[in-house]
Formats: C-alpha cells, structure tokens, sequence
C-alpha cells in the first residue's frame, strides 16, 4: 500500500479537549505523523488555536475571539488556548497541518504566516482553507505548501489552481470516490481528505489511494493504516 499520511484532526478531541496542546501531543503520541489545527486571531493580533468564532462551544464564554485581547482569552480559559507559537512548539519536529477558518481577511493571514516564518516552522507547516484564504497565503509565502479545501465535487477554476499552486486537494471524505481520486492523481495533485471516523470510511478511502487522510480518531487510522501495509 502506498504511503497515507495520518493527520489528527484538532489533536486527538475523543480523548482531549481539541486544539489544546495536551490534545496536540496526546495525538502525536497516539501515531499521528501530522496535527490539524485551526487559527484565529485576537482583538489584538495575536494568533490562537480556535476553530469557533466564540469561546461559547468549548469554553462556556459566548465572547466572539475578535472583540478580546490575548490576556483576556487567557483569563477567561485559565490558559486552556494555546497561541501558535506555543504550539508549533508542541508539536516541534512534526508536520502541522494550519487550518485558517472563517475567511480570514489577508492582513490576519499574513500575521499568522509571519508567526509561522518567525518560530522558523515553515519547512514542517502547511495550510489548508478556501481559495480566499489560500490565495492570502500564497501572496504571503510565495514557497508556501497548500491544501486547497473543497465541498463541491465541481473542479477548481483553472485560474485559481495557477495562482494557489496547491500541493493537495483537500476533500471532505463523503465527497471521494474512484472518479475523483483517479481525477485529483491525474491532474498532479496529492488527495487529502477530512474527517472520516469510521473504520468503514476509513478503509474506503486507503482502497481508493487518499494520500492524506485528516480524523478524530488518529488511534483507528493508526491501527488500520499499518494493519493494511502489513505484507
């Protein structure tokens, strides 16, 4: 079997509270090769680890992230949400797969490019997000390593393919099939794909060749990946 790489989603969130970094390394001690997580930043320009507008979901606060400071987030969370740094940390000497939620307007995406460039990251860190997200990364970090996310089976403009230049397709996982695989591979890009958590979908997707797969269950993906390249 080809090589898949097993990507936690949000560190390891059955086990963990996601994108902390005790979750962060509780996944990479549970056979991830790379983490997902995703960035915002706050009131004033400091880079956070929060998929969610508001603190409401995860940490009982509904204050939106733009309207606090980074104090602020610390006192509110008892310290529970990371800053990038911090993480890149964490996760030193692994792959980091940055998600950038919310379309994030071009001036957040350079700062959190520029974080990333200043911990000295940008060898192991790749980003995944829509084409406006990733277009601001690109304008950023011409080297920069991209997943374009998609949630339409419909192909990628050609003229935004050109200008993104990604390294990876990123599908949801409900979207694959052996059509698009076959597509993604032929037109020269690798097939990541998210979040399937099932040992059923996750075996479809290693039988259909997905390069990348990104879970909540990096433990299963683990297991399956290296029973199936077992000879």
């Amino acid at each position: 079997m080809h090589d898949v790489t097993a990507v936690a989603h949000r560190g390891d969130p059955y086990r963990v509270r996601e994108n902390t970094l005790a979750s962060l390394r509780s996944a990479l001690h549970r056979g991830a090769d790379a983490v997902e997580f995703d960035v915002r930043l706050t009131r004033d320009g400091v880079p956070v680890l929060l998929h969610d507008e508001t603190l409401k979901r995860l940490w009982a606060h509904d204050r939106p992230l733009r309207s606090l400071s980074w104090e602020e987030v610390r006192g509110l969370t008892d310290g529970g949400v990371p800053a990038l740094p911090d993480a890149l940390s964490a996760t030193e000497g692994s792959r980091v797969m940055l998600d950038l939620p919310g379309a994030p307007h071009p001036r957040a995406v350079r700062r959190i490019v520029d974080v990333v460039r200043e911990h000295g990251a940008q060898d192991r860190v790749y980003y995944c997000a829509g084409a406006a997200a990733m277009l601001a990364v690109r304008a950023a970090d011409p080297s920069a390593e991209i997943a374009l996310t998609r949630t339409t089976l419909a192909p990628p403009r050609a003229g935004f393919l050109e200008a993104i230049r990604p390294r990876w397709l990123n599908y949801r996982f409900s979207l694959v099939d052996r059509a698009l695989a076959d597509r993604v591979h032929r037109d020269g890009y690798l097939l990541s794909v998210w979040t399937p958590d099932t040992r059923r979908s996750m075996r479809r997707l290693l039988a259909l060749g997905a390069d990348s797969i990104t879970t909540n269950r990096i433990d299963i993906l683990h297991t399956l990946r290296n029973t199936n390249a077992q000879p």
